[in-house]
């Protein structure tokens, strides 16, 4: 299973979700569920907006973990 580690990246960073929304011009729904692991896609446009935001590498947000 794919993890999105978004909120520990963000508390890295010291950044709300509103600010991160700012910056990526994606609305704060959007970025909400992708915090939450409810999301089932990403744009890599997204993606690649989220890491310039945050100063990071695609792998500190997506971690892949084997299923329980």
């Amino acid at each position: 299973m794919i993890v999105i580690n978004l909120d520990v990246m963000m508390a890295k960073r010291k950044m709300s979700l509103g600010e991160l929304s700012e910056k990526v011009g994606i609305t704060l729904a959007n970025l909400s569920i992708l915090k939450n692991n409810k999301a089932k896609a990403i744009r890599f446009s997204t993606l690649d907006a989220i890491c310039k935001a945050l100063g990071c590498r695609v792998e500190d947000i997506l971690e892949y973990k084997e299923a329980e």
